[in-house]
């Protein structure tokens, strides 16, 4: 039996949340899996009547968990930086989950704005440091609304942190058919951090003669991804370029609709979260139309990482199957079905998978 603390959040997350585990929940009956969902109502709405995202003694009640399942977290009357720095970022640091993972890959029934790019061309992972780098609070204002107003955010880049994350993408990589690592980097502009990356990332690469690695400039990749997506395997970045990178991989697979990711602690020392990329599409909220795939998609990578790996296997499935028929689409990728009707057909494909 896993225990899963599960936050709707906001917007779509409430929406989309119920599909997740509508399609989990037919997966476990076929695999004799057991899970016990506990809700937690935090989030900007929770905000809005509490004056904080999650109660002080949040991080301490998730810390039990195996795992928590996240729907998506903003709304527009709620600074995005107190939306993220009062649930998202605690949850991330304070359990150590500084591996932000999220696959990439042109599902069979889904058409690419790329022309002519065929499922296989489309299939790769991005690894982003989620703990440190650019993202780390550390800075200030200084001479407030004067002709001197200073704003100073500083870069924070540990060996340790940056070890693991790169020996992380090259393991990945190892278990990967295509076994190739690439590296993110802007050493030709920024004279410090990057520089620094670049010598951990070939430090680390040789001692994994059996990985392919190579390196590009942030603003090249992004240029080559669009170009030659087929070129990529494992892409490893910084919290910002990774942050970055990892939404334009799945715009060029269809939709952000469409898109997972798993913010993981490795050693299993705390639960890892797992929260499709779209985010809470204030503008679409309450239609019913959003498109439950990233949600359902996270689910699957939480199984793995539950230690089920044909479970997961199943979902990914039941998904391109139930892609392939239009009827099933969300609007987003040109159908008509509703975020329910998309997530029962799916929980349906699982159940009657052979």
């Amino acid at each position: 039996m896993h225990r899963i603390a599960v936050i709707p959040g906001d917007g779509i997350g409430k929406e989309v949340t119920p599909e997740g585990i509508r399609v989990i929940e037919a997966t476990g009956k076929r695999f004799s899996i057991g899970f016990q969902w506990e809700f937690f109502p935090w989030g900007c709405e929770y905000y809005k009547s509490h004056g904080e995202m999650m109660p002080s003694d949040g991080l301490e009640i998730l810390k039990g968990y195996d795992a928590i399942y996240l729907g998506a977290v903003g709304c527009p009357d709620v600074p995005d930086h107190i939306s993220l720095w009062g649930l998202l970022i605690p949850i991330r640091r304070t359990f150590r989950q500084y591996v932000n993972l999220r696959p990439v890959r042109l599902l069979k029934g889904i058409i690419s704005p790329l022309r002519d790019k065929k499922p296989e061309d489309i299939d790769f992972c991005v690894v982003r440091e989620n703990n440190e780098g650019e993202y780390s609070n550390i800075g200030g204002k200084m001479y407030a609304d004067t002709g001197q107003e200073m704003v100073m955010q500083a870069s924070i880049f540990t060996r340790k942190g940056v070890e693991r994350i790169i020996r992380f993408a090259f393991e990945l990589a190892s278990r990967r058919p295509k076994k190739h690592v690439t590296s993110a980097t802007k050493s030709n502009g920024i004279v410090y951090t990057m520089p620094y990356w670049d010598k951990i990332f070939g430090e680390i690469s040789a001692k994994y003669p059996g990985i392919k690695a190579d390196q590009y400039h942030v603003d090249g990749l992004a240029a080559k991804m669009v170009s030659h997506p087929e070129r990529f395997d494992v892409i490893v970045a910084s919290n910002l370029f990774g942050d970055i990178l990892s939404d334009l991989g799945p715009a060029l697979a269809g939709s952000l609709g469409i898109a997972p990711s798993g913010n993981l602690n490795p050693e299993g020392d705390f639960p890892s979260m797992f929260e499709p990329v779209h985010g809470s599409a204030p503008d679409i909220a309450g239609k019913g139309i959003a498109n439950p795939v990233g949600q359902i998609w996270s689910g699957a990578m939480m199984l793995e990482n539950l230690g089920h790996p044909e479970a997961a296997k199943i979902i990914e499935r039941a998904i391109e199957i139930t892609l392939s028929d239009k009827d099933m689409k969300t609007p987003d990728l040109g159908g008509h079905a509703t975020t329910k009707e998309a997530g029962m057909a799916i929980a349906e494909a699982v159940e009657s998978l052979q």
